[in-house]
């Protein structure tokens, strides 16, 4: 009854969003594609698509699961609003949790909750340095 529908976005499908956007990223999906499915670029890249189309909430009565993997994902990839460059870095942030979480173990949900905490805590750091050295008439702040 439906096409070939899996439960996340499959690699198979990498190939057939090369022609969907420009030449950088076609030059990506070409070059991700001759990789191994284990690669932290194809994960980054199923990742990347998987947020895009919305596969966390797909299921076999959807409209998207009638449409399947293939056709779907190309609509998600030609239909995102942003340039290339846009996409391609959404792929190298994928790429960067990917890497994380082999590397290090850690989980992708702890990076997205501690990384806004990391610039707030920065920005106080740097805004209360920045009031104390204007508040200190000639003092240096230490």
């Amino acid at each position: 009854m439906y096409p070939e529908s899996e439960i996340l976005f499959p690699p198979r499908c990498i190939p057939l969003l090369a022609e969907t956007r420009g030449k950088a990223w076609r030059a990506l999906v070409r070059r991700v594609a001759r990789l191994p499915e284990e690669h932290p670029d194809t994960l980054a890249l199923s990742l990347t698509v998987i947020r895009l189309a919305g596969c966390l909430t797909c299921d076999m009565d959807s409209y998207r699961a009638s449409l399947g993997c293939a056709a779907c994902s190309q609509r998600a990839v030609a239909g995102f609003k942003g340039t290339d460059e846009q996409l391609i870095h959404r792929f190298e942030e994928a790429r960067e949790e990917i890497e994380a979480y082999l590397n290090q173990g850690t989980p992708l949900s702890a990076k997205r909750k501690t990384a806004p905490r990391k610039a707030r805590v920065a920005k106080a750091v740097a805004s209360s340095k920045t009031s104390k050295s204007s508040g200190a008439s000639g003092e240096r702040s230490g």
